[in-house]
Formats: structure tokens, sequence, C-alpha cells
């Protein structure tokens, strides 16, 4: 295949893997965010203490993040049937994508809340301050290069997820890595493919670590 043959997929496979996990990203961080701080809330000394709450998130977590994607991805085929019309193209592959991927941001999302200083916590709290105003005014700032982190690593994971998802008809650089590539036996189009994904994880990278530089600086001039 000539690279002006080769281009045209590239290019689209390209847009459909960023459509993809950019949308799950969005909901992995909707919906992993306030399962981390709840997981952080409800723990023993948390501001919520609740067992029973922590143990069933937990338990929920622990299973979401043991299931191999391509089994989540063929086991969630009738729920994204029901919510997108359809299991196939990039929009159907952003569900299972995003339920792969909570699970795993809210234990990141729990590890960067719990390294916040808790004399902070207690000094807001003594002040009055509510549960809310200490997650929103405490815990989020003061953890958020963690958090920050944490999103770089998922969208990293996610990436990863969105190659797999492509070859079971999630569209993306997975895709047409395996039609062009591998079953046409087309190496180059293939070592193409994966320097695309390395290229996207690098960036990815790169920003992220600016980022939290950026924010450990700022944090250290207002300290």
């Amino acid at each position: 295949m000539t690279w002006s043959e080769m281009q045209p997929l590239l290019v689209q496979g390209t847009i459909d893997t960023l459509y993809m996990v950019l949308w799950a990203t969005v909901v992995s961080i909707l919906g992993g965010l306030p399962l981390g701080i709840l997981l952080v809330l409800t723990d023993k000394g948390g501001l919520l203490r609740n067992t029973l709450v922590n143990k069933t998130v937990g338990a929920i977590v622990n299973i979401g993040r043991s299931l191999p994607f391509i089994i989540l991805l063929i086991a969630l085929i009738p729920f994204t049937t029901l919510v997108v019309g359809t299991f196939i193209g990039p929009t159907a592959m952003i569900v299972p994508l995003a339920i792969g991927a909570i699970p795993f941001f809210a234990r990141l999302v729990e590890t960067a809340v719990r390294e916040v200083d808790h004399g902070l916590v207690e000094a807001v709290q003594s002040m009055g301050g509510s549960i809310p105003t200490i997650v929103r005014k405490v815990l989020l700032p003061q953890a958020l290069p963690s958090l920050v982190s944490a999103v770089t690593t998922t969208v990293i994971v996610l990436i990863g997820y969105s190659a797999m998802a492509g070859a079971v008809g999630g569209e993306g650089l997975g895709s047409k890595a395996v039609t062009y590539g591998y079953q046409r036996f087309d190496t180059t189009f293939m070592l193409v493919t994966v320097v695309i994904l390395i290229g996207i994880v690098t960036v990815v990278q790169l920003l992220g670590d600016g980022v939290v530089r950026l924010l450990a600086r700022r944090g250290r001039t207002t300290s």
C-alpha cells in the first residue's frame, strides 16, 4: 500500500481514536472523581465514615478494575446497544471505554486525595466548613497536581483500550491496524499505526507532566 493510500485511512483512524478517548476521558472523570472522593470520605477516620458504603463502593471498583477489557467489552454489548443503539463504531465504544476506566480512575483519585494534609482538613472543619466546602476548597485544590497526573495515566490507558476496541468493531487506529495491517500482511501499515499511537501517548504524557510541574510551582509560590 502506497503512502497516498495509507494517509486517509490513518487520518480517519487517528480522528476516531482521539474522539473515543476524549469522550471516554470526560465520562471517566465525571464518574471516577466522585467515587474516589467517596472512598476517602467514608473510610476510617473520614468525614463521612461509613463502613458499609466504603466496602460496597470499594468492592464495585475492585471488580471493575479486575475485569479484562476485552471481556468487559463483549459483556457490555447489550448495554451499549441500549444506550447508543449499536455496539459498533467509535461512539458505541465510548460506553465500554468509560465503564472500564471509571474504576481505574477512581482508585487513582482516592490515592491522590489521601495525600492531602489532614491538618488542613481539620483546620477548615474547625472553622465550620461543611463537607462540600472541604472537598471544594481543600481536597480538590491540594490534590490537583496528583489528579492531573491521574487523568494523564487514565488517558494513556484509554488509548490502549481504544486500540483493543478497534479490533472488534470500534474503528480507530486499532481497527485500521487489524484490517489493513494484520489481515493484509502489510507490515509497513502496522508499523505506522504503532508509531502514531506511541506519538499520541508521548504527547499526552508530556502535556500532563508539564501541567503537573506548573501546578507544583504555583503551589510552592502560594504556600
